[in-house]
């Protein structure tokens, strides 16, 4: 019987955002659902989180902010995914983000943007649609 690789996710908390309450439901219902989840704590830079991504090899980074400084930190991860030449890592982003903001952050790579509210069910089942397998 072959065994399928899991789904590996990198949860992050970019910045000086302490508020880590819903990254941890978010990362429960994933590992529920059969992932792997990494989570990295609070208070990451961004070279900190691609660093992790990096080492742990993962599928997906998941990147929750409540701050307001998601104008910056999602683009930098971004920035420095392609500079380390990571382009198969599926980045998305959750958290309060005003909804104007969401085009320029789809923009510069980020897949999707969970806002207050999304079920756990929609993000489990768009990474699971969105990440390419790598048995």
């Amino acid at each position: 019987m072959e065994q399928k690789r899991k789904i590996r996710v990198l949860a992050a908390k970019p910045g000086l955002d302490g508020h880590d309450r819903g990254i941890k439901v978010v990362a429960t219902a994933l590992m529920e659902a059969g992932m792997e989840v990494i989570y990295t704590g609070i208070r990451q830079t961004p070279q900190q989180i691609v660093e992790a991504a990096i080492q742990e090899d993962v599928d997906v980074i998941g990147l929750s902010i409540l701050s307001g400084a998601h104008d910056y930190h999602f683009p930098k991860v971004m920035e420095l995914l392609k500079e380390k030449g990571v382009e198969d890592v599926v980045v998305i982003g959750g958290g309060i983000i005003p909804e104007e903001d969401i085009p320029k952050l789809k923009e510069c790579g980020i897949k999707e943007i969970f806002g207050p509210g999304t079920s756990t069910r929609e993000i489990i089942r768009f990474i699971e649609e969105n990440v390419k397998r790598r048995d």
